[in-house]
């Protein structure tokens, strides 16, 4: 399998990834910016990848530790690379398995707070791609539904949980999530000017009440050709800020 080495978070984090397949693009980057952890609080990264997720949250936040999981070996793999080369092999860990079954040192109701970025796309609505490990990572596998149980139970009570989808998805997700996670804010990453959202960012307190919210969301690309970043979308992604929902 071949490799390409990235930069990401204006060259803060280092990435070794496969040059085909599935490759991190900026949904982990925002997940990861949405978290904000106190001092000694757990963090699960459900479908971690190749770790994108969980070492932008490390980066960005000097007392967060994170585990992870993920099913793909070859993807684990390069997150244990990826965790020796930017030195944080005391904050990250990554760990291999289903969260069908998930390993037992995975304890249900232990995480403050599960963050997930699913496959999108639904296996039967679908093409998947030819190449194994993007098909798996961009196609489910694991039903939305079973996939967001899974996650709820490894939160604690009144615990955060925050996830990255398509908006397609939203009266599903928000389905799935009804009486179990409360206080839901919607956050639409909007594509540019009068563009819709490609994607949303949903986060929520389990076993709490409270009514949804659609918040403004922000803007991806602006200016005059439309292809830039707005500065709101570079502060996440190049200058490793913080984003509040």
């Amino acid at each position: 399998m071949s490799e390409t080495l990235d930069s990401f978070l204006g060259g803060r984090l280092k990435l070794i990834q496969p040059s085909e397949g599935y490759r991190a693009g900026i949904d982990p980057l925002f997940l990861a910016a949405c978290i904000h952890p106190k001092p000694h609080e757990k963090i699960l990264d459900v479908g971690a990848g190749v770790g994108t997720a969980s070492l932008s949250l490390v980066v960005r936040c000097p007392h967060a530790k994170v585990t992870g999981l993920e099913i793909q070996t070859d993807l684990v793999e390069l997150a244990l690379t990826n965790i020796k080369t930017n030195q944080l092999i005391d904050r990250v860990e990554i760990i291999k398995g289903d969260l069908l079954s998930p390993p037992a040192v995975l304890k249900p109701h232990s995480f403050d707070h599960v963050m997930t970025n699913p496959p999108y796309y639904e296996y039967s609505r679908t093409q998947s791609s030819p190449i194994p490990s993007k098909a798996q990572a961009n196609t489910e596998t694991v039903d939305l539904g079973k996939w967001l149980k899974c996650c709820l139970k490894m939160l604690k009570p009144r615990g955060t949980f925050t996830m990255i989808h398509r908006p397609e998805r939203l009266s599903e997700i928000l389905s799935q999530l009804d009486n179990k996670v409360g206080s839901l804010i919607i956050y639409p990453l909007w594509a540019g000017p009068n563009k819709s959202a490609r994607r949303i960012i949903i986060q929520g307190r389990k076993n709490m009440g409270g009514e949804p919210r659609l918040a403004s969301g922000m803007m991806l690309h602006g200016g005059g050709s439309g292809e830039k970043y707005t500065s709101e979308a570079e502060e996440i992604l190049r200058s490793a800020q913080s984003l509040v929902l």
